[in-house]
């Protein structure tokens, strides 16, 4: 485990020499929200892309809301509404300028993020059909006839 975490923290600073820091708790991802705001002039199906991808921005700061015993839309609003740079610390309940806080992330690792789940999702779509776990259904028959009663 103790290995593990070194190997990560390694990992992010490298990430982080490379493409530098973010704010981190997902107010990035949520304030990046105010350049798909400005009317890109996209057709019908891209336009529903990009809403797509607006809502989904929300979604790191309302689960980390939510995961601290808040209301995620009361948080997400919040920050958006917030600075650059400001969002919400989930450990002491306030908000915070993220950086000044140490609550950052490496940008490498944002961009990734997003990049990758905009090529699943892309892939999902042109897939024709997707391969899921079905769940066994489980034999809930009684137990079984003691000997004595054969």
């Amino acid at each position: 485990e103790k290995k593990h975490r070194i190997e990560d923290a390694l990992s992010a600073t490298k990430a982080a020499v490379e493409e530098g820091i973010v704010a981190g708790g997902g107010t990035v991802l949520l304030q990046a929200q105010k350049v798909l705001d400005k009317g890109l002039g996209l057709e019908a199906d891209q336009a529903t892309g990009v809403a797509i991808i607006r809502r989904s921005l929300e979604e790191p700061v309302r689960q980390i809301a939510a995961n601290a015993g808040n209301e995620g839309s009361v948080i997400v609003e919040k920050v958006r509404e917030a600075k650059a740079g400001e969002g919400w610390d989930a450990q002491n309940g306030k908000m915070v300028d993220m950086v000044k806080a140490g609550i950052v992330d490496p940008a490498k690792v944002t961009r990734s993020a997003l990049q990758n789940a905009a090529s699943i999702a892309a892939m999902v779509l042109t897939t024709e059909a997707v391969v899921t776990e079905v769940p066994e259904k489980s034999n809930s028959g009684g137990p079984a006839m003691p000997p004595d009663m054969m």
